[in-house]
């Protein structure tokens, strides 16, 4: 059983990852199970490249974050279980949490995060009821959002990223993707706002 699956190894499921693998030493994120099924291969950031992003130096592409990212994630914080060349066919809410379901394997988890792309693509079955027109992409796009509030979709599921109903930029999912992150570290802070941060 996990305490929080998240679903998607893009901008925001990563961005979500290393929040969560970065509270380790609290107390109240210590006993924590996390886990991250990335999957990369529809991810828009495959092909993108980054030019007016802070902190990213111009011509930093895509590939090379979403390489670096479970890199990341791998060297600083090893406990959070990386879940690769597994996609989610579907996800069934249960008494305690979740049901999820890949081409491999079956998991239970009692948090779930949707971190996953915006086109209506989406296969996962159990979502249908909670998919609208994206609110904020050209019509003719043909995207889709989960409908949601503050990130929220129903108890203990959450969604991050362009799938939340944010606009199709990195810095947005990544900031989406954190938010989501810190919204669960509060969850197991017993409500106390929560952050993690790094000092020299």
């Amino acid at each position: 059983m996990f305490d929080v699956l998240i679903i998607g190894g893009g901008a925001a499921g990563l961005s979500c990852a290393l929040i969560l693998g970065s509270a380790k030493n609290k107390d109240f994120a210590k006993d924590k199970r996390t886990g991250i099924i990335t999957h990369q291969k529809t991810s828009h950031l495959n092909t993108a490249l980054f030019n007016n992003v802070l902190g990213l130096n111009p011509g930093t592409t895509g590939l090379s974050i979403l390489n670096n990212g479970k890199q990341q994630l791998t060297d600083l914080y090893p406990h959070v279980e990386q879940i690769d060349e597994e996609k989610v066919s579907q996800i069934t809410q249960t008494d305690t949490g979740y049901i999820v379901v890949t081409n491999k394997n079956t998991y239970a988890t009692k948090l779930v995060v949707i971190a996953v792309g915006y086109t209506n693509l989406l296969t996962i079955k159990g979502l249908e009821n909670y998919v609208g027109p994206h609110p904020r992409a050209a019509i003719e796009k043909d995207r889709i959002w989960l409908k949601n509030e503050d990130h929220l979709v129903t108890k203990g599921m959450y969604v991050a990223g362009t799938l939340a109903g944010w606009r199709s930029q990195f810095a947005i999912a990544a900031g989406s993707g954190s938010q989501v992150g810190t919204d669960i570290l509060t969850l197991w802070n017993n409500g106390k706002h929560t952050k993690v941060h790094d000092k020299i």
